[in-house]
């Protein structure tokens, strides 16, 4: 057998490097084929073994062939925005046809030059579809996102345009501190100190032209002001207005009543504190007065103000005791009780319940309450919101502190929101709610100012472009602007990628030896990272095939002349007589 048998092991020699060539054929003929995963030829050995060790058997040489689909390609820039390259593990997720789906098993490809059919659907140059998550009306995935079974075709057809109603909007305005401030009972007949516009959009696109109303105000708290203005702490009563020594009158905050006499350097009554200047009755409020402050107002008038604003049960009484300094000083004696807020902006009762029921906005949560040392009683301004008929939306109150930004709670996402609800415009679009984010406003004494104004709404607009993005999101554009995420591309990840079956297309299919699929976000999980605008190169290197072919040149020449030199031993062994 040793003559025969080495005529075998040259055979064998000659099938292997034929396989090797093969191999390594095939990769170069793939140089350029996006996404293509070079393959190895691996030799083993067939031993013959004998029991009489004096005597040997040659074996035969074998071939596997090793695929190296783990193997990462050259990254390549593509003008086109529907291309994409893996970057790390991972494989798009295709199908041979999208029309009945569930009757061919899914395949996966490194391949990432897709484009749009004449049906809308994405499909690579090898003619796969592309696989992926469908988003619901919030942008979330499927439940079953784990299964194959929550893939379906990504379809980018629009027959039609696009409109995006308006959600969220921001505003950011600076209100002048120095206006002069309006009495609370007059708010909704008041004019408004500055106005501003908004244009938002509705579910059928159109566009809408919100107006945003300011109006400056003393607050919910009970408050008396006086008529007369452009007072100082250094007017004298007597002397600049003309009022009588002696005249009185009290205040009383709802449980202290204190008693002021007009004085002009005399004895003061007996129960009574001699006032001689405004700042003296100013200084005797608040003094005597737990739950009052007095104060001078933005135009030159005396304020007198209740610390809290609890409905009803709060009041500031000013009445005449003797003469009629109250009159004279412009104030209309009384009973002047606060409205309730509660701890929010809305009216939602008090003076304001017989107004109109303005139920579809929310004003946030004052941060700071009256009692806090942080509470700013004069910051108080009303915000009226109006649709382009001039009908109000909402009505309500925000708070500056003493900073000059806004005394408000932060909601759950950390934003400070005027929410429009359940909007009505009245053109046969969907009712509508809006969160408009306000904690960019401020109070300081300056112009009136609108720093910018924003919103995520937009009007009817044609599709102009698919793109997908490192998130693996493939996103429609539109001429207005707008984009919208229809879909997510799934990375899928094996154990062992290169136990993955090769079939045509540069696309595998599982095996046993690969392991079973796991749907991946991508950058979760393991799974690597989708580059926009790219594709993966073959990671074939040519110089190292060449350097194979032609060692495998050499190995078959030298397996030729085994079979050479076995055959002219046949020869003479034939010719021995």
């Amino acid at each position: 057998m040793g003559l025969f048998g080495a005529l075998f092991t040259g055979v064998s020699a000659l099938s292997a490097q034929s396989q090797k060539t093969a191999i390594i054929s095939n990769n170069i003929a793939n140089v350029n084929t996006t996404g293509f995963k070079r393959s190895e030829a691996s030799f083993f050995s067939l031993v013959t073994t004998a029991t009489n060790t004096s005597r040997y058997s040659p074996g035969t040489v074998t071939v596997n062939r090793i695929q190296r689909v783990s193997q990462q390609g050259p990254i390549s820039q593509s003008e086109s925005s529907t291309d994409a390259s893996v970057s790390g593990k991972g494989f798009f997720a295709v199908k041979r046809d999208s029309l009945d789906s569930s009757l061919t098993e899914f395949l996966y490809t490194r391949n990432g030059q897709f484009s749009e059919d004449s049906q809308g659907l994405l499909r690579n140059s090898a003619g796969f579809f592309l696989y992926g998550w469908p988003l619901d009306v919030n942008g979330d995935l499927p439940a079953n996102q784990g299964d194959l079974d929550s893939l379906v075709p990504i379809d980018v057809a629009f027959l039609g345009g696009l409109t995006r109603p308006t959600t969220t909007a921001e505003l950011a305005v600076n209100l002048d501190a120095a206006e002069v401030d309006s009495q609370f009972s007059t708010l909704l007949t008041a004019s408004p100190d500055f106005t501003r516009g908004l244009t938002v959009y509705d579910t059928l696109g159109n566009g809408q032209n919100l107006s945003f109303e300011f109006t400056k105000t003393y607050g919910p708290q009970a408050t008396a002001f006086s008529s007369l203005t452009n007072l100082t702490a250094a007017t004298s009563l007597v002397t600049n207005l003309a009022l009588t020594d002696g005249d009185r009158f009290t205040v009383n905050d709802g449980t202290t009543t204190i008693t002021l006499e007009i004085n002009d350097g005399g004895a003061v009554g007996v129960g009574a504190t001699g006032v001689e200047t405004i700042g003296d009755i100013i200084n005797a409020i608040n003094a005597g007065l737990a739950d009052a402050t007095a104060f001078l107002g933005n135009n030159g008038e005396i304020v007198i103000q209740n610390n809290e604003f609890t409905a009803g049960t709060e009041t500031v009484t000013i009445a005449e005791s003797v003469g009629t300094p109250l009159a004279e000083l412009g104030f209309t004696p009384g009973v002047y009780t606060s409205d309730d807020i509660g701890t929010s902006g809305n009216y939602s009762n008090g003076t304001f319940a017989d107004s109109p029921p303005y139920s579809t906005g929310e004003f946030p949560t004052l941060q700071f309450l009256p009692g806090d040392p942080l509470y700013n009683p004069r910051g108080w301004w009303q915000v009226r919101i109006l649709d382009p008929n001039s009908n109000t939306l909402t009505v309500g109150l925000i708070n500056y502190n003493g900073d000059g930004t806004l005394n408000a709670l932060p909601d759950n996402q950390g934003n400070i929101d005027i929410e429009l609800t359940n909007v009505n415009w009245g053109n046969g679009s969907e009712l509508q709610s809006i969160d408009i984010n306000i904690s960019s406003f401020s109070q300081f004494s300056s112009d009136y100012t609108v720093l910018f104004s924003d919103q995520n709404g937009a009007e009817l607009g044609l599709r102009t472009g698919v793109e997908i993005d490192r998130e693996g999101f493939v996103i429609a554009q539109f001429s207005n602007g707008a984009t919208s995420r229809l879909y997510k591309l799934p990375l899928v990840t094996f154990s062992n990628p290169n136990g993955l079956r090769e079939v045509s297309g540069t696309a595998y299919t599982e095996t046993e030896d690969s392991g079973e699929e796991n749907l991946r976000e991508a950058g979760t999980g393991g799974a690597g990272f989708l580059e926009p605008s790219t594709l993966e190169n073959s990671n074939v290197d040519l110089a190292d095939e060449f350097a194979q072919l032609i060692v495998a040149q050499r190995a078959y020449s030298a397996g030729t002349k085994v079979i050479n030199t076995v055959d002219q031993m046949t020869q003479e062994l034939l010719q021995l007589r």
